[in-house]
């Protein structure tokens, strides 16, 4: 059986590929998935048609394929303010609104691309094989809904529906067809014509739910626990803003009123009480020592090929550049310290000269540690991992930083007091003592700082988080450096989290600083930026990002995974 972490990266396959395909078929280069939902730009695109909604645990290439495909016909072909405003709040209706509107788009697929369209009914067939094959179909609310969908499906699309389903229908289809004929011949007239369609549409979302309301008035009270075990499973129809969230949970982040009143400006209400330190310098000589023996004992159990990886950064965090001649060659350029040659020995062939070109680099990649409390638990496996990272990069001759984030205090510390002290005006803006770790520099050698890593099991260090402002610090120590590719790598396990700045302005007002930070930095383009979630998936903070899990044993095949983000590639399972 596949682990989370497996389930997890075969995901994120898919998911790459699937932008790319959409990509390609929109024209809109900003699109792309982040926690299982897609993107354009930090906005998600709602995508609410049930038969576009997968299960969470369908990994399933062709469902995503399909799903894809109908997204980009949906981007293409539907006016997004034109369908809001027309559709209905009715939960019912909205649901074959919805549906009655993507079938429309489905069902205008180039000639030149059967592919497309084979995905859509292999997509569709397989959502309507589900749904019959569910218990949502026993009850009357669920057959209507059901066949309403059929009939609108094979006269929108002109496709034919399966001998099974036209019989499991037959009965209501027989009902149905009479009373919405006239705009089921309208659908298909005015598929081209959004604002035509959507008239005939409204109306048979509103005949079809007010059947559902007169189905369930009529359900008697020996009906009454089958009805609640109906609308139980009915309503995971109904639940437009629902997501998934296999294999590793997704970070939770919201909209902070506050931020966004505010314009966006994030606040500080003090930074008199910020510090950067020097890690070593927050650990005993003797307690860093036993700290990196420690390290040593479990590295040296590990058994981990550094060369490989090295091999990899190599490949792909270096310029080849020329490096000098190399002479006594039998072909190349002509070595006219040689040419006496030619006359004392005419037999002799090694009178060329062949350009020597080597790999360089001029990267850097800097890790950013969230020293937040729940990061104790995995404080070694990750000290573990970062060390042997940064030998690798080495290796490759790419510059490395570690650097940590945490708070002075809990709850605020004196930056809380002193608001207190003031009054407590309203939101505040960041309402704690920061505090910023430097691990290891990029200007030193591992070697000469290996036992500096130690520091990171030291747990009275980790407190309370504050990304944004993090990830801005580190980005700006990268700039102060020549090199021409920087990297930034945040570890992280949850959400940025600090009390006193949740409770004196609202609880995602760091979770928005953060993506806004992001967001900024990536259209500035300095520094590429992604997230190493430990036990998390972080996509909805980072464009680019991998879920580690830490509580397994760490091996050969978990660093080279950690790699390939780093070097901003996608493995294929």
């Amino acid at each position: 059986m596949a682990s989370p972490q497996q389930l997890a990266r075969r995901q994120q396959h898919i998911e790459e590929l699937c932008a790319a395909s959409l990509r390609a078929l929109t024209g809109e280069r900003d699109l792309h998935y982040r926690g299982r939902r897609l993107h354009r730009g930090t906005q998600p695109v709602p995508v609410h048609a049930p038969h576009l909604r997968l299960d969470d645990d369908n990994l399933d290439f062709t469902a995503y394929r399909g799903v894809a495909d109908a997204t980009a016909l949906r981007l293409l072909h539907s006016d997004i303010d034109l369908h809001r405003r027309l559709c209905p709040e009715a939960p019912v209706a909205r649901l074959i609104f919805e549906l009655l509107e993507q079938l429309r788009v489905e069902a205008l697929v180039p000639k030149g691309l059967p592919g497309m369209a084979d995905n859509l009914d292999q997509r569709f067939e397989a959502w309507s094989q589900d749904f019959h094959n569910s218990r949502l179909t026993e009850g009357v609310v669920g057959r209507l809904v059901y066949a309403t969908a059929m009939i609108c499906w094979t006269r929108i699309t002109g496709r034919p529906l399966s001998e099974e389903t036209g019989d499991f229908i037959e009965t209501i289809r027989g009902r149905l067809v009479p009373i919405i004929g006239a705009d089921l011949a309208g659908l298909r007239r005015h598929r081209e014509n959004q604002a035509a369609f959507a008239e005939h549409a409204l109306r048979i979302a509103q005949i079809t739910a007010e059947g559902v309301a007169e189905a369930r008035e009529a359900l008697g009270d020996d009906d009454e626990q089958n009805e609640d075990e109906e609308s139980e499973g009915f309503a995971l129809l109904l639940d437009f803003d629902e997501e998934g969230d296999e294999g590793f949970a997704t970070a939770l982040s919201g909209h902070s009123k506050v931020f966004a009143d505010s314009e966006q400006r994030y606040r500080v209400y003090t930074d008199a009480f910020d510090r950067e330190d020097a890690a070593r310098d927050l650990v005993r000589d003797a307690k860093l020592e036993e700290y990196r023996q420690r390290l040593d004992k479990r590295l040296a159990e590990l058994g981990i090929n550094l060369r490989r990886l090295a091999q990899l950064f190599t490949a792909h965090l270096s310029n080849v550049e020329r490096d000098g001649w190399s002479f006594g060659e039998e072909e190349g350029h002509i070595d006219g310290r040689r040419l006496a040659q030619l006359i004392t020995s005419p037999a002799e062939r090694r009178l060329f000269r062949l350009e020597q070109h080597k790999p360089r680099a001029n990267s850097m990649v800097s890790f950013l540690i969230d020293c937040s409390g729940s990061m104790k638990t995995y404080s070694e496996p990750l000290a573990l991992v970062l060390d042997l990272l940064a030998r690798a990069l080495e290796m490759a001759g790419v510059a490395t930083e570690i650097l940590g984030f945490t708070t002075t205090a809990w709850n605020g510390g004196r930056a809380q007091q002193e608001w207190t002290s003031k009054g407590r005006p309203a939101h505040p803006g960041r309402l704690n003592e920061v505090r910023y770790l430097v691990f290891k520099e990029a200007a030193q050698r591992w070697r000469r700082v290996r036992r500096n890593i130690g520091a990171l099991l030291k747990h009275d260090l980790y407190r309370e988080g504050i990304d944004g402002e993090a990830v801005d610090w580190a980005c700006n120590r990268m700039l102060g450096r020549d090199e021409q590719r920087r990297i930034l790598i945040v570890v992280s396990d949850g959400c940025p989290m600090d009390t006193a700045t949740h409770l004196a302005n609202d609880k995602f007002y760091l979770d928005n600083h953060l993506k806004d930070v992001v967001a900024r930095r990536e259209r500035q383009g300095d520094v590429e930026i992604r997230g190493l979630g430990v036990g998390l998936d972080l996509s909805p903070f980072y464009r680019h990002s991998l879920a580690l899990d830490l509580a397994h044993p760490l091996d050969n095949e978990m660093l080279m995974e950690v790699a390939q983000l780093i070097v901003g590639r996608v493995r294929q399972r």
